[in-house]
């Protein structure tokens, strides 16, 4: 046995050992937070059981030799452990059990302190039993160093106690690539001793007769002590001689002293506690894993021929993410009910149409619809369907053949889309990923200052859900966003023939939104759109199509057939408000406006443009934008207001003239932006060539001592005679 690391721990909030067990938990259930190599994990099965009182018994064993249930197979058999290749049992239902519990329990309390939350599986309890009987029989009869490792130090004060213990069997799915792409998933038991402050990992392996023993080579632990006032977080392994490192699963010991046991103490003193699901709680992580990772080998190229001004590695994987999750949500749900057909779907302001693309050439029937064209549409081809039109939500606005609705960063219709669902049909399901916050009609207002805004705009999106007669799932989905967690809505809390009654609910509860009276279920002032039959999954082809006219807007909805009024989709032309169109003139006379302010701070230098000295150069003071705008006439001010940022964006888009750091406006010195240059890439050096001397000087053209750089080396002309031609640069022909 060796420590391989220790860390101390302050614990100002009296966090600790409470902590400790919020922090294994993280490690237990979601260790890809600290290893990037892991996909994710998946919990088998627990139980509660007892360490066997020391003794003597028959030849003890070599370090390196299996410990476990020999010639007998147990649990290593039917669904007991399963290979990568077979199914994984649904997550839906599962429940966290993880809880503050162990603070009370070593304080004498009673519950499962420490213990991690597991999800329903088909594992067996009896199997993990007979698994964990057989190992405890080895260390009984003839392993007493494992047993010493297990029972940890205190276990020597009181030898005849038997321990209490959470043992819990888990398969760890390491990320595969390209560069490891023939990884494959670890079983391990972990056992958790609450009393003793300790988490042992026990590596299982399975031979070609399908016997399961426990591997000592790999063994590890965790460990919480105290010394005096000082709380200490350790790691050690049981056989540091046999080690081996594969470099995904089991890390060199030198990764578990500097990285995991810094986030272990690090984790241990944070009070703050995640209002969110685990990620990819719903789904198997192992098929998602697959399935990202051969889409992203698919449309990766997508990066290079981008269109669009938004950034192409975030938006092409993101996406691809989405869709890899949404096919296996999907795949799971045809094997639940027995489908064949692949699921339809609409996407619902599909924006720049990528997962439409995906979903639709992975071999699902659907189509997007947006208010505004993109750009990179016309590069998808005709078999990806995008409609451009507006949606607003009413009788003309039902996809009554369709499986499934989609969110995606939908904006002004995301609190609708479940709505939508319900009334399309009764098997009609949805699919919601929030990001901006709105209610039915504008902006979401907050009404709890006890959760985050995000928070609680997904409470209010469940509520709806919920409202509209859905089972409301929540999930956390792996993407490059700080905005993450979706919501699913896949089946229904009331039976076909309660169709009327609920949707009369639906009525009130959308009109409560908009603080109108709710009038009695026998007087529903907006009358109840048309049903279509009872949908079922899996449309092969064929689905309704959205009424041309009212896709685009260019057939009236009559009020009769608006669920709400009040609702405005948003402009087809999206309006730009970043200073970039303001008229020439007017930006030109704001920027010597403020360039005189500054200026005039100290005497100022009357030298001209072409004889200017350097050392006399005249750069000003400073001016808080406060004391900048209280200069400004009122109209200037007015209709700076009206641009997103206001001044302190049009003056951040002259960065040739100023520099705003701290809310303080400076006149760019440029002999300091020459100091500070760091080398480029040869790719931005190319591009800083490219846009040498294309524009005039500013300094050169008003500045009272001219341009503080000669002329050879100012990146703007110096004149008329220096101006080069700007360089469109050409892009590639995609090719998908």
């Amino acid at each position: 046995m060796a420590e391989v690391g220790r860390a101390a721990v302050r614990d100002p909030g009296a966090l600790l050992p409470g902590g400790f067990w919020a922090a294994v938990a993280v490690w237990l259930e979601r260790p890809q937070v600290a290893n990037k190599r892991l996909c994710g994990v998946r919990l088998e099965a627990r139980r509660s059981v007892a360490l066997p009182r020391a003794a003597a018994g028959p030849r003890p064993r070599s370090p390196g030799e299996g410990l476990g249930p020999g010639q007998t197979t147990g649990p290593a058999r039917g669904t007991a452990i399963r290979g990568p290749g077979e199914s994984q049992p649904r997550h839906g239902q599962r429940e966290n059990r993880r809880e503050a519990a162990a603070a009370a329990r070593v304080a004498g309390g009673s519950g499962p302190a420490g213990e991690a939350g597991v999800g329903e599986s088909e594992f067996p309890a009896s199997d993990l039993d007979s698994l964990w009987d057989a190992f405890s029989q080895s260390l009984d009869g003839g392993h007493p160093e494992l047993l010493a490792f297990l029972s940890g130090p205190a276990a020597a004060s009181q030898p005849e106690a038997p321990s209490e213990l959470a043992v819990v069997l888990r398969t760890l799915i390491p990320k595969t690539g390209p560069r490891c792409p023939l990884a494959v998933p670890r079983r391990e038991l972990v056992v958790q001793d609450v009393l003793n402050g300790t988490v042992t990992f026990l590596p299982l392996e399975e031979d070609d007769g399908g016997n399961v023993k426990v591997e000592t080579s790999n063994v590890y632990q965790i460990r919480l002590s105290q010394s005096q006032e000082e709380w200490f977080i350790s790691i050690l392994i049981f056989c540091p001689e046999r080690w081996h490192s594969d470099g995904i699963v089991y890390p060199q010991p030198a990764w578990l002293r500097e990285e995991l046991l810094a986030r272990l103490a690090r984790w241990s003193v944070e009070s703050k506690k995640s209002g969110f699901k685990s990620t990819l709680s719903l789904i198997s992580i192992i098929k998602y894993s697959k399935t990202y990772q051969m889409l992203k080998e698919k449309y990766k190229d997508m990066v290079k021929v981008w269109p669009e001004v938004t950034d192409p590695e975030k938006f092409v994987y993101e996406d691809v993410a989405i869709a890899a999750y949404l096919l296996i949500l999907w795949e799971e749900e045809r094997a639940e009910l027995g489908l064949t057909a692949k699921q339809s779907f609409i996407d619902l302001g599909c924006g720049n149409g990528l997962l439409v693309h995906i979903l639709s050439t992975e071999g699902h029937p659907g189509r997007g619809i947006d208010v505004r064209r993109r750009k990179i549409w016309d590069m998808y081809g005709p078999q990806t369907c995008l409609e451009e039109g507006a949606i607003t939500p009413s009788d003309k606005t039902l996809f009554p053949d369709v499986d499934w609705l989609i969110g995606n960063h939908s904006d002004e219709l995301t609190p609708w889309v479940p709505v939508i669902a319900a009334r399309s049909s009764y098997g009609c399901r949805f699919f919601v990923l929030p990001c901006c916050f709105f209610d039915f009609t504008g902006k979401y207002s907050r009404r709890q200052s006890r959760k985050t805004q995000y928070r609680e705009y997904l409470d209010f999106v469940t509520e709806v859900g919920l409202a509209c007669g859905f089972h409301v799932e929540e999930d956390c989905l792996r993407i490059p966003s700080t905005k993450r967690v979706c919501l699913i809505g896949k089946s229904r809390t009331y039976p076909p023939a309660g169709e009327v009654s609920m949707d009369e609910q639906r009525t009130q509860y959308i009109n409560s939104r908009r603080g109108r009276p709710v009038s009695p279920p026998s007087e529903v002032s907006v009358p109840l759109p048309p049903r279509a039959t009872v949908g079922h999954a899996g449309h092969p082809d064929g689905h309704q199509t959205l009424d041309t006219g009212a896709a685009t807007g260019r057939a009236e909805i009559r009020a009769d057939q608006l669920w709400l009024s009040g609702f405005q989709p948003r402009e087809k032309a999206e309006r730009v408000r970043n200073c970039a169109t303001l008229p020439r003139d007017f930006i030109d006379q704001v920027v010597l406006q403020v360039a005189h302010l500054l200026l005039n701070g100290e005497q100022l230098n009357t030298g001209s443009a072409s004889s200017s000295s350097s050392k006399a150069w005249n750069r000003g003071g400073s001016l808080s934008l406060a004391e900048v705008a209280h200069e400004l006439a009122g109209e200037t001010l007015q209709r700076l207001k009206r641009e997103c940022g206001g001044l302190q964006t049009l003056l951040r888009n002259n960065h040739q003239v100023f520099e705003v750091v701290n809310g303080r406006v400076h006149i760019r010195d440029w002999r300091e932006k020459k100091l500070q240059r760091q080398p480029h890439s040869e790719a931005k050096r190319r591009l800083c060539s490219e846009a040498f001397k294309t524009r005039m000087c500013w300094f050169y053209s008003h500045h009272p001592d001219g341009c503080v750089l000669p002329s050879d080396s100012c990146p703007f002309a110096h004149g008329p005679a220096e101006l080069r031609p700007p360089q469109t640069p050409k892009r590639k022909k995609p090719v998908l």
